[in-house]
C-alpha cells in the first residue's frame, strides 16, 4: 500500500484514471446511433434502455481486432473463443450503460462542439500536428468505427470520465491519517537475518533403493512419456520464388503512365486562424464584435500570429500562431471552407460563423504538387512490379500445391511436381517442438488432428505467415508410454535429495528459532553468519526483498529481538530478527509534504468510493439479459 501511494505521489493517479478510459474504451466500449433490431430480441435491457444485438456484435468485433493484434502478425483466430468474447462484451456494455445512465442522472452532458475539439485535438487524429482527416477515417476504419459511432462512443466515455473525476477529486483524508501513513512510511527498522542454503544439507542426505521405489510407484502418473508426432512438410516461400520473376520494361512504361493518368495536381492551401468562441460567457454579438476588432487591429498592422497567440480560444492552434497546416477538403465544411478557397495568398477573411464560434481566417502558403518523372519513381514501379508478379506466382504456387496434396497418398508427388524439398521435423508433443514450423499452432493442431494421425492423409494448406505456406503429413505417432524406475532414476534422486535436505534444513532453523525465541545467543550455522542491518526502511533495495518483507512483518519486539522463519525463493531458508522499531519524528515533515499525502490519500479514498458507487449501481439496476 504505502509503495502504492509513493508511486500516486508521482502522478500516477491521473494516468490511471485516463489509462482506465482508454482501456475501457479501446475493448469494450461500443454503443451504435442506430440500432437496427428491435425490442425482444435485445441480448440486454439495463433499466428498460436495449443494448441491441448489433451494439453487442460491434463491440465483440472491436474486441476481436484489439486481440489479434495484440497476438502479431501470425495471429490465428481460430484460438480465440467467441462466446467468451462475446460475454466480456456484454458484460462491459452493460457495465457501460449503467454507468452513463448514473452520469445523465447526475445532469451531466457534454456539447457536440466539445466532443468536436477532443477530436481534432487527439494526436493519433493528427499528421505534423494538425487534425487530418485521412488519418482521423484510417484510425477508426482500423478500428472498426464509423465517425458517427466513435462520436457517440466519446460521448458515453467522457459522460462516465465526469462522474468518475468527482468523485477522484472530492475525495478526502484527515490530518491524522495522513500522519499515521507518513509515519509507517518513514519507520525504519533494526535488523538481523541468517540466510543457510539448501545445498549445506543436500551433501549429508543418504537414499536407499526403498526410498526411490516408492517415490516411484506413488508417482507413476508423472514418469509418463508425452504423445508425439514426427512430421514432413513441403512449404512455399514467398521469397523464394523471387529469382522466378523477371521485371518487363514495357509493363514498367505501362505502369508509369497509368500513374501519370491518375495523377491530379492538388493545390494545398496552408491556413491559419484566430477563433473567437461563442459560449455560454461569450454570446454571438460580443463574439462577433470581438472578431470584427480583431480585424479591424489586423488591417491596422499587426502581426496575425501574435494575435492568434494572444487572442484565439482554440488552445490547439492559438501557441502556433493559428496555424492549422495543409487544409484537408471537408474537414469543416459550409462557410469555413468556403472562405479558405476563396482566398488568396497572404488574404484574411471577414469573420466567419461556424458552431464554434467567428474565425479569422489566413491564407499563408498555396502550392501545387508536380506530376511524377520516371527516373524518379523507376524504383517504386520495379518493387511494384516484382512484388505484384510474385504475389500471383505464389498463389497460383499455393493453389497447385493444394490440389496435388488432396489428391496424392503422399508428399513425394507434389514435391516432384513442383520441384520442392520434403523437409523432415524432429518429434514434438502438443506443446509445440523446438523448431520454428513445430513452434507454430496451427502446425501443431494439425499434426495432432485425429485423422491425419489415422489415415496418413495430406493436411490443408496451412498458412505460417503472408509469405509462407506449407502441407504437412504425419510420418510417426508416437503413442505415450510408462517411463521405467531406470529410465527416471536420476530425477527421482535429484528430488529426493532435495526434500530430504530441506527437511533437515528446516528441523536444524526450528531448534535454532527456539533457542532464540528463549533468550539465546546469535550463532552462525554451517558457516552461515548472521547479517545485521541498521535502520533499514521499506524502500530499502540493498538486501533480500523476501528478507525485508518479512521483517516489516514480524511485531514490533517488546524485548530483546521478534522472530520469524521463511524459505526463500531459491530454496534457501532464513531466520529474520527485528531488534528494534525506530519511530520517525514527524516534525521534520513540511506542510507541503503532509498536503501531498492528504491529496494522495483523498484521491484513493475517492477511487474507493467511485467503485462502491458503481457496484451499487449495477446491484440497484434492472438488468434483464436473454
Amino acid at each position: 500500500m504505502l509503495q502504492n501511494i509513493r508511486d500516486n505521489s508521482k502522478g500516477i493517479v491521473a494516468k490511471v484514471i485516463v489509462g482506465l478510459i482508454a482501456v475501457t474504451f479501446a475493448l469494450f466500449g461500443v454503443e451504435s446511433l442506430v440500432s437496427l433490431t428491435a425490442g425482444s430480441n435485445a441480448p440486454a435491457i439495463v433499466n428498460g434502455v436495449e443494448i441491441s444485438e448489433r451494439d453487442l456484435l460491434q463491440g465483440a468485433d472491436l474486441q476481436r481486432r484489439q486481440l489479434l493484434a495484440q497476438m502479431g502478425e501470425n495471429a490465428d483466430p481460430t484460438l480465440l473463443d467467441d462466446n467468451l468474447i462475446r460475454k466480456a462484451t456484454l458484460d462491459n456494455l452493460i457495465q457501460q450503460e449503467v454507468l452513463v445512465q448514473s452520469a445523465i442522472s447526475q445532469d451531466m452532458a457534454i456539447a457536440d462542439q466539445a466532443l468536436d475539439q477532443m477530436i481534432i485535438n487527439t494526436q493519433d487524429f493528427q499528421a505534423e500536428g494538425v487534425f487530418n482527416r485521412d488519418q482521423y477515417t484510417a484510425v477508426l476504419r482500423n478500428a472498426g468505427l464509423s465517425p458517427l459511432m466513435y462520436k457517440e462512443l466519446l460521448r458515453k466515455e467522457s459522460l462516465i470520465g465526469y462522474e468518475r473525476s468527482g468523485y477522484l477529486l472530492s475525495g478526502f483524508s484527515l490530518e491524522q491519517e495522513a500522519e499515521r501513513i507518513i509515519a509507517l512510511d518513514r519507520e525504519t527498522r533494526d535488523v538481523a537475518y541468517l540466510q543457510v542454503a539448501l545445498d549445506d544439507y543436500k551433501q549429508g542426505v543418504s537414499l536407499t533403493a526403498e526410498d526411490k521405489r516408492a517415490y516411484y510407484d506413488a508417482h507413476l502418473q508423472e514418469f509418463m512419456t508425452e504423445e508425439q508426432v514426427a512430421i514432413e512438410y513441403l512449404l512455399i516461400n514467398k521469397i523464394d520464388l523471387l529469382n522466378q520473376v523477371v521485371v518487363d520494361d514495357v509493363e514498367l512504361q505501362s505502369q508509369f503512365e497509368q500513374m501519370q493518368a491518375v495523377f491530379d495536381s492538388e493545390e494545398q492551401r496552408t491556413v491559419s486562424h484566430i477563433m473567437i468562441e461563442v459560449s455560454d460567457q461569450v454570446d454571438d454579438a460580443a463574439a462577433l464584435a470581438k472578431a470584427q476588432e480583431l480585424a479591424g487591429r489586423l488591417v491596422a498592422g499587426e502581426e496575425f500570429a501574435t494575435l492568434a497567440e494572444t487572442e484565439s480560444d482554440d488552445p490547439g492552434s492559438a501557441p502556433m500562431g493559428g496555424d492549422l497546416g495543409v487544409y484537408q477538403q471537408g474537414l469543416l465544411d459550409g462557410p469555413f471552407e468556403s472562405a479558405v478557397y476563396a482566398l488568396n495568398v497572404g488574404e484574411v477573411s471577414e469573420p466567419v460563423r461556424t458552431s464554434f464560434g467567428y474565425h479569422l481566417i489566413k491564407l499563408t502558403e498555396l502550392s501545387a504538387s508536380e506530376a511524377p518523372v520516371f527516373e524518379e519513381v523507376k524504383d517504386q514501379l520495379i518493387a511494384e512490379q516484382m512484388e505484384n508478379k510474385v504475389e500471383q506466382l505464389y498463389v497460383e504456387k499455393v493453389g497447385q500445391l493444394t490440389d496435388l496434396a488432396f489428391s496424392a497418398g503422399d508428399l513425394i508427388e507434389p514435391a516432384d511436381e513442383l520441384k520442392l524439398n520434403i523437409i523432415e521435423a524432429e518429434p514434438f508433443s502438443a506443446a509445440g517442438g523446438n523448431e520454428e514450423v513445430t513452434s507454430n499452432v496451427r502446425v501443431i493442431r494439425a499434426a495432432f488432428n485425429a485423422e491425419l494421425i489415422r489415415d496418413g492423409l495430406n493436411s490443408d494448406p496451412i498458412e505460417l505467415d503472408s509469405g509462407r505456406t506449407l502441407v504437412l503429413r504425419v510420418k510417426e505417432h508416437i503413442l505415450p508410454r510408462q517411463l521405467s524406475e531406470e529410465e527416471v532414476s536420476d530425477q527421482i534422486t535429484e528430488v529426493l535429495i532435495v526434500e530430504k535436505a530441506g527437511e533437515a534444513l528446516q528441523a536444524s532453523l526450528e531448534t535454532e528459532l527456539d533457542k532464540l525465541q528463549q533468550g539465546g545467543e546469535r550463532v552462525s550455522i554451517n558457516g552461515a553468519e548472521w547479517t545485521v542491518a541498521e535502520a533499514v526502511s521499506r524502500a530499502d533495495r540493498s538486501q533480500s526483498f523476501e528478507v525485508m518483507t518479512t521483517a516489516f512483518k514480524i511485531p514490533k519486539p517488546e524485548s530483546g529481538a521478534s522472530y520469524a522463519l521463511i524459505t526463500l525463493q531459491n530454496g534457501a531458508k532464513a531466520i529474520v530478527a527485528v531488534t528494534a522499531v525506530n519511530t520517525p519524528d514527524l516534525s521534520a515533515v513540511t506542510a507541503d509534504e503532509r498536503k501531498g499525502m492528504r491529496a494522495v490519500l483523498g484521491q484513493r479514498a475517492g477511487q474507493f468510493d467511485y467503485q462502491a458507487m458503481t457496484e451499487a449501481r449495477k446491484s440497484a439496476a434492472v438488468i434483464e439479459k436473454l
